[in-house]
């Protein structure tokens, strides 16, 4: 069993064994390609949530009514990219084991990969539902194959064709593009409605781990994150499309990632990886 956290996600202090959702962080950005700073997101969204009111107005429920557990982050090695995602897959197989839903706080984006491990041997028909601005599909990245651009096509060397959903794509090189077509399901540029509705009734009743990349929204409203790219969501269409996914399908797990909370000084964009996590959190109580 594991122990409470000393600070803990605003309103996640249930006891382990009440808790349906265990939080736990991925102090980890080793392969970032541009700008660092991802590996202390985990640590600012658990601390920065105290800005925020447990209650949503959006789905008129509170989080001081879910039962959440927050287990903190772990000690990763910055010079083993192989033993931090080790260490993580062990940390998500534990929570999965007690029949509780692992929810992972990055960090960048490779640490998805760890989750999507543990989550696979549990559910062999796992399926991935994926937020990003990135397609993240190279085979290597500067002769990585661990990399935070390759963590979705490592993905799909366990999970296989057809059962990785993408929205949002609006950046990766044409190899990226030309090998998705035959082995992914993509929604470029936006997260429509009626698009990932289309997405969960094809996955109705499946187990599906869900994968949120923050850097989806736009950076005029997500400047901190190590890959900006223009032309991305609001946080209004991200907001709703989180609760859509974590409201209506199976989610046995998920995560969201690559906040670099130094790149904005404002702080703005730690305040909307709190108010997504805060959401996310509440939807997936609510179907729990």
């Amino acid at each position: 069993m594991l122990k409470a956290n000393i600070e803990n996600f605003l309103a996640c202090d249930a006891a382990y064994e009440e808790a349906g959702i265990v939080l736990y962080g991925a102090p980890f950005d080793s392969t970032t390609s541009y700008r660092p700073g991802a590996r202390f997101g985990s640590r600012a969204v658990r601390s920065e949530s105290y800005g925020l009111e447990s209650y949503s107005p959006y789905q008129d429920r509170d989080l001081l009514d879910c039962s959440v557990f927050d287990s903190g982050d772990l000690e990763l090695s910055f010079g083993n990219t192989g033993a931090a995602l080790a260490d993580l897959e062990q940390r998500a197989d534990g929570i999965l084991q007690d029949g509780k839903l692992p929810f992972l706080i990055g960090g960048e984006h490779l640490v998805t990969l760890a989750a999507v491990r543990a989550a696979k041997k549990r559910y062999p028909d796992l399926c991935i539902i994926h937020f990003d601005a990135h397609a993240d599909l190279r085979d290597e990245y500067l002769g990585a194959e661990l990399s935070h651009a390759c963590v979705i096509r490592r993905c799909h060397e366990l999970v296989g064709d057809g059962r990785i959903f993408q929205f949002g794509i609006r950046s990766g090189d044409r190899e990226e593009w030309n090998w998705g077509r035959g082995h992914v399901k993509t929604v470029p540029f936006t997260l429509r409605e009626e698009d990932i509705g289309e997405t969960l009734k094809e996955l109705e009743g499946s187990p599906v781990y869900f994968t949120v990349d923050l850097d989806v929204m736009d950076p005029s409203v997500f400047p901190g994150t190590g890959t900006p790219e223009p032309g991305g969501v609001s946080f209004d269409e991200l907001r709703r499309a989180v609760t859509l996914v974590c409201g209506n399908a199976r989610v046995v797990g998920c995560d969201v990632n690559e906040l670099a909370p130094m790149l904005d000084a404002s702080g703005a964009s730690t305040a909307a990886a709190c108010k997504i996590v805060r959401e996310m959190l509440i939807a997936l109580s609510g179907r729990r």
